[in-house]
């Protein structure tokens, strides 16, 4: 099935850019560092909160747009361990969104055939958080279509530390002498265990950084950073970087399909586009 066809509401700049993609060559798993919903509401002299909406507004796009698309996965880094320091109002309020979002938007989530998933320490999540995102995880759970993890209360060294730690307790517990880890262990035993590691990773607001998210997944995937906040993050921008990622040549840290460096080598480094 052609682009073209997946979305029948496409506009001209939309389309035209559909018209450049290959299906097939789509990245099985996508993941997206949201970031500049504050400086959003900045330039707009609006409150904080006001750039929060605008950027649920553009998940909830990218994640339709994403599944009609057929992405195996998709990845959102929604908060870090890092935003607690943050003030304790917008907290509370990113809280209260997360669960606006989740009541409002489950039925299209189920309808649409994904299935949710939520990596991070959410046990640490106020209560009632809690109570929706399993509920919803429950909900979604038999969904056969695109995974949608989010990624909640998550950094990615704790999320190593308490991957190191789950081994070692299993070392101790089976009384494993000798035992040695390797990468397959490590992977076992992460958040994402069973999971396909990130093929692309975008980044919106042009900041060149992976702000502690899937540090040991993203070992290979291919990075794309934007200059545009995540609120204006559309469909089009969307459709920019899976047109960038397909010009590139995935080497995986052997030679490219020339026998050195391909054409298209100095897209490898992050691409920034207004």
């Amino acid at each position: 099935m052609k682009a073209t066809e997946l979305l029948k509401s496409a506009n001209k700049e939309e389309t035209a850019l559909l018209e450049k993609l290959e299906p097939t060559r789509f990245p099985q798993h996508l993941a997206i560092i949201m970031d500049g919903n504050g400086r959003w509401a900045q330039r707009r002299h609006l409150p904080r909160i006001a750039g929060h909406r605008a950027g649920v507004k553009a998940a909830r796009e990218i994640i339709e747009t994403s599944a009609r698309l057929k992405l195996s996965m998709l990845t959102l880094y929604a908060f870090s361990l890092e935003n607690w320091r943050r003030p304790q109002a917008e907290i509370d309020f990113l809280m209260r969104l997360l669960r606006e979002y989740l009541k409002k938007e489950l039925p299209t989530i189920h309808k649409n055939n994904i299935r949710l998933l939520v990596i991070g320490r959410s046990e640490q999540l106020p209560e009632a958080v809690r109570r929706d995102i399993e509920e919803a995880m429950r909900f979604t759970a038999q969904n056969t279509g695109m995974k949608l993890v989010v990624a909640l209360n998550y950094g990615g060294r704790a999320e190593l530390v308490d991957a190191f730690n789950a081994i070692l307790d299993r070392v101790r517990r089976d009384g494993l002498s000798g035992f040695q880890a390797d990468e397959q262990t490590i992977s076992q035993h992460l958040y994402t265990a069973g999971l396909p590691d990130p093929d692309l990773l975008i980044r919106t607001s042009g900041e060149m950084r992976v702000s502690n998210f899937l540090l040991w997944q993203i070992a290979y995937a291919e990075i794309y950073v934007t200059e545009t906040l995540w609120p204006d993050f559309s469909r089009a921008r969307l459709f920019e970087a899976l047109l960038d990622y397909q010009k590139r040549e995935r080497r995986y840290g052997g030679l490219g399909s020339s026998g050195g460096n391909s054409s298209g080598s100095g897209q490898r480094a992050a691409a920034r586009h207004a």
